[in-house]
């Protein structure tokens, strides 16, 4: 059930970043727009081919990835939010990504703990 909850969690999170990213790619940080672009939307692809996974390690292995991934997009939010370089807000972001960290830390977890 998590997992589910996970894949529309991070389709939803992934457009959203794909938004963020046209509305604050004219403030010409590109390098730091690029790296959040990749990573958000990296996260539901990853979680994405767990669900294709040849086997129990090689989708936690996935899994492990799409959080790895949650955080280095948490980082690029929280780098943009504190250097001042974008005027808008970007909290709402923020939480959710750590809502997504703290759903895949539970399934990696879970998973490590069943294996």
């Amino acid at each position: 059930m998590k997992e589910s909850v996970i894949r529309e969690k991070s389709f939803a999170f992934a457009l959203e970043i794909i938004k963020l990213y046209i509305l604050l790619r004219d403030n010409k940080e590109y390098v730091i727009l690029k790296q959040l672009l990749r990573s958000g939307t990296s996260i539901g692809a990853n979680i994405v081919e767990a669900d294709a996974a040849q086997s129990r390690k090689d989708g936690l292995t996935k899994m492990c990835i799409a959080s790895k991934e949650a955080r280095e997009t948490e980082y690029w939010l929280r780098l943009l939010q504190k250097s001042d370089l974008v005027d808008i807000p970007l909290q709402d972001h923020l939480t959710e990504v750590k809502n997504i960290i703290n759903i895949l830390t539970k399934i990696v977890k879970t998973t490590s703990d069943s294996s």
